[in-house]
């Protein structure tokens, strides 16, 4: 004891203080940096981000190697400050130098290294991992031993001790890092993200076109009527069928029939037959994200979606889907709905065919779309019969005034989404 000088003895002191706390931040800031910013960096050729990414492999010897060295430099610190109490103040000092040792370690190599860490884990996990690596490969037999005595501790109380985490996001917790992404993202372009989330959970019975509501061309009609039909259409490709939409024939594009219609002799039915595409077939309950997939597999921008007996419920667009991702393609989304007519007092005159998800989005209702997906079949469901004109229901806080029925059908409603507010101001 005589023989060191007690200079040396506080410099190897303050040496190892900082030491354990470059490992306590060192296991602080690589156990909670951004795997995806790392691997981002490691792209970019970052070699901090590289050697952190090759550490992060294998946790298991990166903590080994972290405790050890860090267990290593706080028991000899503790042995170095009792060798300087002991000079001070004899056997009294070794206590006295293990209580200030102890609150020393806590602050300055515990809680303010590993504080700063977690707020700046990329600064602090970079330069060390060019420390952390060549260290474990020095170290890496004790490491080794120490991760086989541990893994032996693991079989005996039954746990696997080739369990690593994995750092894969589930949809729901990609969806949170969407949501808090912020400025990073622009708000439209959050929105997008978050619409491409939920096409596994939307089908294409939510966006359909239903079956009577379907445009096509009755290849049984007069050639007149059938020129005039196409002539009129709004739309680019239309279903042909024989007299009933359940016999399909296919899909004709009008860009194909203009040949067609300046050689009038060849314009009847039979050559109108030979320039149609065969139907392509979607089955029910398909979700839109597979079916985004399909239509780009199949090369097509148009289908009809059937039932378990072929039967044709509806008819499906690619340009339907693509809405739901990136919203609509007009300014004014509800001119681009026949169905929804807004009323001078702020109401809305809807259509019973018209589908809940779509309601919804174009007006940001929430009327409850886990049931019927039309206003007809919401309203038959809650009242289990057909309502006559002028009754009037509450569904989900919403007013739903029935304007005009049919035998089966409820044809026309009313919907005011502010009533609550004008009746606050009447009230005052």
């Amino acid at each position: 004891m005589d023989d060191i000088p007690l200079s040396l003895l506080l410099g190897t002191l303050l040496f190892l203080i900082i030491t354990s706390g470059f490992f306590s931040g060192s296991e602080t800031s690589l156990m909670s940096i951004n795997r995806y910013r790392l691997r981002h960096l490691a792209d970019k050729n970052r070699r901090g981000a590289k050697r952190a990414l090759r550490l992060l492999a294998h946790p298991e010897r990166l903590i080994g190697v972290i405790l050890l060295g860090n267990n290593f430099v706080n028991i000899l610190a503790g042995a170095i400050a009792s060798m300087i109490g002991l000079y001070y103040y004899g056997e009294k000092g070794v206590l006295i130098a293990t209580m200030v040792l102890t609150i020393v370690i806590l602050i300055f190599s515990e809680v303010t290294p590993k504080t700063l860490a977690a707020l700046n884990p990329e600064r602090f996990a970079l330069p060390a991992s060019f420390i952390l690596e060549p260290l474990l490969k020095l170290l890496y037999p004790f490491v080794w031993i120490v991760n086989k005595a541990a893994r032996g501790i693991f079989r005996i109380l039954g746990l696997s001790a080739e369990q690593v985490s994995q750092y894969d996001l589930s949809t729901e917790e990609l969806r949170l890092v969407v949501n808090e992404a912020g400025a990073l993202i622009p708000q439209r372009h959050q929105q997008m993200l978050l619409n491409l989330l939920d096409l596994e959970k939307v089908t294409v019975e939510d966006i359909m076109v239903p079956r009577n509501e379907i445009i096509g061309i009755d290849i049984e009609d007069d050639w007149e009527k059938i020129s005039k039909n196409i002539r009129e259409s709004q739309h680019t490709k239309l279903p042909i069928y024989e007299g009933d939409i359940d016999k399909i024939i296919g899909f004709l594009h009008l860009r194909k029939v203009i040949q067609l219609f300046n050689d009038k002799e060849k314009a009847n039915q039979e050559t109108l037959r030979k320039i149609v595409r065969e139907a392509y077939f979607v089955p029910k309950g398909t979700p839109l994200n597979t079916q985004l997939l399909n239509f780009q597999r199949e090369k097509r921008r148009i289908g009809l979606i059937v039932d378990e007996y072929g039967d044709i419920l509806g008819l499906i667009t690619l340009e339907d889907l693509l809405e739901e991702i990136v919203g609509e393609f007009t300014t004014d989304p509800a001119a681009k709905h026949s169905d929804i007519h807004l009323q001078e007092d702020g109401s809305y005159l809807i259509d019973g065919s018209a589908t809940i998800r779509e309601i919804n989005r174009i007006l940001n209702w929430e009327l409850p779309s886990n049931g019927p997906k039309t206003i007809n079949g919401m309203i038959i469901e809650y009242l289990e019969h057909i309502p006559d004109p002028g009754t009037s229901l509450l569904i989900a806080d919403y007013p739903i005034e029935i304007v005009q029925t049919t035998k089966n059908t409820v044809k026309t409603v009313r919907i005011d989404a502010n009533w609550k507010e004008k009746l606050s101001q009447s009230d005052e």
